[in-house]
C-alpha cells in the first residue's frame, strides 16, 4: 500500500474515495479509528491509501478531477 493524501476533512475524504471507485481504484482509508478515538480534534490526520500498482493512476485521476490535490508522482522521478 501507499499513501495517496493525508487529510482531517471528511468531505474531501469522502470525495476521493468516490473519485477513486468510479475509477474502479481500490482504495482504504488509514487512521480513521485513532482520529476517533482522540476526539475527532483534527490531531492524527487520515490517510488514503492504494495499492502501489494503483498509485500513478489514482494521482492522475485525482489530479484531473481537482488540479493540485496529490504530488503529481512524474514530478519526482530523476
Amino acid at each position: 500500500m501507499r499513501e495517496l493524501l493525508r487529510s482531517n476533512d471528511p468531505v474531501l475524504l469522502s470525495w476521493i474515495q468516490a473519485v477513486l471507485a468510479a475509477e474502479h481504484i481500490d482504495c482504504l482509508v488509514f487512521d480513521s479509528h485513532a482520529s476517533i478515538i482522540e476526539g475527532s480534534i483534527s490531531a492524527i490526520p487520515r490517510r488514503i491509501m492504494v495499492a502501489e500498482e494503483d498509485h500513478h493512476r489514482a494521482c492522475w485521476v485525482l489530479n484531473a478531477a481537482r488540479p493540485g490535490i496529490v504530488p503529481d508522482p512524474d514530478s519526482s522521478r530523476a
